[in-house]
């Protein structure tokens, strides 16, 4: 973790599968105290630095806690967009509609696969400030939601492909 005495940005490696830190439910934060805050801002911090990462769950980056960062401000895909946030214990409320398409992982980079989600999610936790949150989303930023919340569940989008024969290599672009 991040000391006081530690400038700028911490860029944390991102756990790969089959890490078993992936594969098993994370742990609710509780109180937003310290070490959540710096874990926090080590979410964001490394999220910042991938350059197509538009979301990054605690576990990626090897702690077992219920929080996860997301921002999919700019992304072709988006409809609804909250900006930038990192939300602690977040809970799925509602959820409606359904589309297959195709997702990715920093955890599993050399594969894609086509994920049957629903388009519309409502989403609750709790802010930085310890403040309840509540996220109305759809499309784009609803799928990455749900993405996230499935990495605190200890899934990955590979557990979810609509069948084996829809997971794909990924591009290598150039």
């Amino acid at each position: 973790m991040r000391t006081s005495s530690e400038p700028g940005p911490v860029i944390r490696p991102v756990v790969l599968l089959p890490d078993r830190v992936l594969a098993r439910p994370a742990a609710p934060v509780g109180e937003i105290e310290a070490a959540a805050r710096s874990l926090a801002q080590d979410l964001l911090d490394t999220m910042r630095a991938h350059t197509h990462c538009v979301g990054l769950a605690a576990p990626q980056i090897g702690v077992a806690t219920r929080a996860f960062s997301l921002d999919v401000t700019g992304h072709r895909k988006a409809r609804s967009c909250h900006g930038e946030l990192v939300l602690f214990d977040p809970e799925l409320v509602a959820c409606e509609g359904r589309e297959v398409a195709r997702e990715g992982c920093m955890s599993v980079p050399d594969l894609t696969g086509d994920v049957a989600r629903p388009t519309s999610v409502v989403v609750r936790g709790r802010t930085l400030d310890g403040e309840d949150r509540v996220i109305r989303a759809d499309a784009f930023e609803a799928r990455a939601l749900l993405h996230e919340l499935d990495h605190l569940d200890g899934l990955l989008f590979l557990d979810r492909v609509v069948s084996p024969d829809r997971v794909f290599r990924r591009r290598v672009y150039r």
